[in-house]
């Protein structure tokens, strides 16, 4: 299917074919026949792909120190390199959607096949959306009103922080698509509305709608018009929907306001505020949050959990069908708002119309044969030009890859490239990432269909680096299918989990497949290092593990106990394997302090090794980034080593080694991915992780997170 994405990296706006996305739980398949594309947020995104790095840098301040903290922990060059694939990842552009639903996923009651929705859907011809991100078009409303759904969601957002009442004088600033249409919605609210912008077609729309207008082209005060309409009381509210760095919008909205004003913002203009602006008049101001009350919760969003109607009246769904009533009852007219179609096939001409001029609404229009079957013109499977089939012999490892987020792009698949592993397929959930990274590195294939992979019979190796809860799940359904398998840690989320890997691999004997977990940090090569010292040494030794891991948002899907399991199974899982490695010997004894028990990501690990050993990992999220994220110190027959983030090793009073150092950080992913397919290749298993020692870190990180 066609889709449209945005480099980053060049500002090149591309319409490219990616294998149609698979409808899952909770989500409705829609075929496109209409998107809108929003002039203004998107050429933000075109703007922004164009700049040199010293734009893009300073157009991100945030973003900069988040360089700057990784330069620090990381060293220079694995920061480019994560800068670089960070801009070259494509991004898919849209956000209002309106389609025909072809498929149901489960879970799905208020919808049926055939249902025209409107959505939050990029520009594709199939779009996979949660069922709480649409809403059924009214009969009497044309798709391509109904394109303008979210847009008037986003204003209605706003105008419900405003809380207008019968009457008032409502400001509204910036008369693109948003606020045209809060004009409308404004007037049909029953208040009187100022209109200010430079374009004059823009002002002339506002004009027609109702409202009375200012234009700043021609010179025209704000402050002293507004002043004029109240009879020096001033307006009761401003809505600003500008896109400006200029800060005269907020200071110009204050003066024109009446004492306890209201001041809401829904565009992106400069936030440097004058206090005696606000404290004489006693200012209410507010950033509204996109479509309303449900952006951004995935339990809302992704999980289809809505809020209690009685509780929250107005959510971003609601918001939906409310702008769809108004539409069907008369209330709104977004027909003058359309001011270019093109058909979808042309689409990359839209976008050289935007980053042109400043056009309004722009239209794309789709393929809509209501007799044609999405999924005869779509494909699951797409062949990537100019990549050659790859032939199967004997016992080579042939890969497919299941998961292409961030660190499988990244860091995993351009490991497995540099093997003598052949590569044939990526599966992604929305098909974006695999054609990407299949592009990048040579891959023949690209899919959406993940168990396409188990029955491909030329695939004899998956690697696995899909959200944490799918694993387990993933690896039972390789073993059934013998496959040999590289799951990205952790293993399991639970013991359940746990059990029934334990039962498929052990079912099959001698005859199992390789099965390995990607605990990296063993195959660095100062770890190698630190191994080989210790086994010239004699007696126990004493590991203290410091982790400086830095916090994590509560609501990341990594904290979400049924898709993540948390920090300790999902990170600290590759410390308990780092010592038990280091250490030679099982874990006997495990005890652990958190620090409170509402800080769960701040741990004090201890455990006691068959040998008598003992290790320490302080797995620790308050830290400073300035810190090294992981140092290791290993104490032993009246010596130290310390390794600091894998870069540097130094020996204290250690016999027969002083330093050693690295050009560049080396985790050892690398290494460990290598190390997979020579044992698939030669059959010699000596270098992997043993399946005894997987199968009792699991089980030990499960301890872990019980103690807590």
């Amino acid at each position: 299917m066609k889709q449209i994405l945005q480099n980053l990296k060049n500002g090149e706006t591309m319409l490219e074919e990616i294998p149609a996305p698979l409808c899952r739980s909770g989500h409705l398949s829609v075929r496109t026949t209409k998107s809108l594309v929003s002039a203004g947020t998107e050429r933000m995104l075109v703007d922004f792909g164009k700049g040199n790095l010293l734009q893009k840098a300073r157009s991100q301040p945030d973003k900069v120190k988040q360089v700057i903290d990784k330069v620090k922990t990381d060293g220079l060059l694995p920061t480019l390199t994560a800068v670089k694939n960070k801009l070259e990842s494509p991004l898919p552009l849209g956000y209002c959607n309106v389609g025909v639903v072809e498929e149901l996923g489960q879970d799905i009651s208020n919808f049926k096949i055939g249902d025209r929705v409107a959505s939050n859907g990029k520009h594709a011809e199939l779009v996979v959306v949660p069922k709480n991100l649409c809403a059924k078009i009214p009969e009497n409303v044309d798709d391509e009103s109904a394109s303008f759904t979210v847009i008037g969601a986003i204003a209605l957002q706003g105008i419900r922080l405003l809380s207008p009442n019968l009457g008032e004088i409502v400001v509204v600033t910036g008369l693109g698509l948003i606020g045209l249409v809060a004009v409308q919605l404004l007037v049909a609210n029953g208040c009187c509305v100022i209109g200010i912008d430079f374009d004059k077609d823009k002002l002339a729309l506002a004009k027609s709608f109702g409202a009375e207008v200012i234009d700043l082209a021609e010179g025209d005060d704000p402050i002293t018009i507004a002043a004029s309409i109240t009879e020096g009381k001033g307006v009761d509210s401003v809505l600003i929907t500008a896109s400006t760095k200029s800060n005269e919008p907020i200071h110009q909205a204050a003066e024109m306001c009446r004492k306890r004003g209201r001041i809401v913002l829904v565009g992106v203009v400069g936030m440097e505020f004058s206090r005696v602006d606000f404290y004489e008049k006693e200012l209410s101001f507010q950033v509204s949050c996109s479509y309303g009350p449900g952006r951004y919760d995935a339990n809302y969003e992704e999980k289809g959990n809505d809020y209690p109607y009685a509780y929250v009246r107005w959510t971003e769904q609601r918001n939906f069908e409310a702008i769809l009533e108004l539409l069907s009852a008369g209330k709104l007219n977004f027909k003058p708002l359309v001011s270019h179609r093109y058909d979808i096939a042309n689409a990359t001409d839209a976008y050289q119309l935007i980053s042109e001029g400043k056009p309004l609404g722009v239209l794309l229009e789709y393929p809509n044969d209501p007799n044609s079957n999405i999924f005869e013109r779509t494909r699951s499977v797409i062949k990537i030009p100019d990549k050659g089939g790859v032939s199967v012999a004997g016992s080579k490892a042939a890969l497919g890859f299941i998961g292409a987020g961030n660190y499988a792009t990244s860091v995993l698949i351009p490991a497995f490239a540099k093997t003598t592993a052949d590569l044939l397929s990526v599966a992604s959930a929305n098909g974006v990432s695999s054609v990407h990274v299949c592009k990048k590195l040579g891959i023949a294939e690209a899919t959406t269909d993940s168990d396409a992979l188990l029955s491909n019979p030329q695939i004899n190796t998956i690697v696995v680096s899909t959200r944490h809860n799918s694993h387990a799940n993933w690896v039972v359904k390789g073993l059934e299918n013998d496959k040999h398998i590289f799951v990205e840690k952790p293993l399991a989320l639970t013991r359940n989990e746990l059990v029934k890997i334990e039962k498929s691999y052990t079912s099959l004997g001698d005859k199992a497949p390789i099965l390995m977990v990607g605990f990296n940090r063993r195959y660095s090569p100062l770890v190698r290092t630190v191994k080989k010292l210790l086994q010239q040494s004699s007696g126990p030794a004493s590991f203290i593990m410091t982790v400086n891991a830095g916090k994590v948002a509560s609501d990341h899907w990594t904290q979400d106990p049924e898709q993540g399991g948390g920090r300790i199974i999902g990170e600290a899982c590759h410390f308990v394997d780092l010592l038990r490695f280091l250490a030679g010997a099982r874990i006997q004894t495990t005890q652990v302090v958190a620090l409170d028990s509402e800080n769960k990501d701040s741990v004090i690990i201890n455990l006691k090794f068959e040998d008598g050993s003992i290790g320490t990992i302080s797995y620790l999220a308050a830290g400073s980034k300035s810190f090294p994220k992981e140092r290791l110190e290993v104490f032993a027959n009246g010596g130290v080593l310390q390794l600091d983030n894998f870069k540097s090793l130094k020996g204290f009073r250690w016999p027969g080694f002083s330093k050693e150092k690295l050009m560049r950080q080396d985790k050892g992913q690398t290494q460990c991915c290598s190390e997979f397919v020579k044992a698939i290749e030669s059959g010699d298993r000596s270098n992997l992780i043993p399946y005894s020692e997987l199968i009792e870190v699991a089980n030990v990180c499960f301890t872990i997170v019980e103690q807590i």
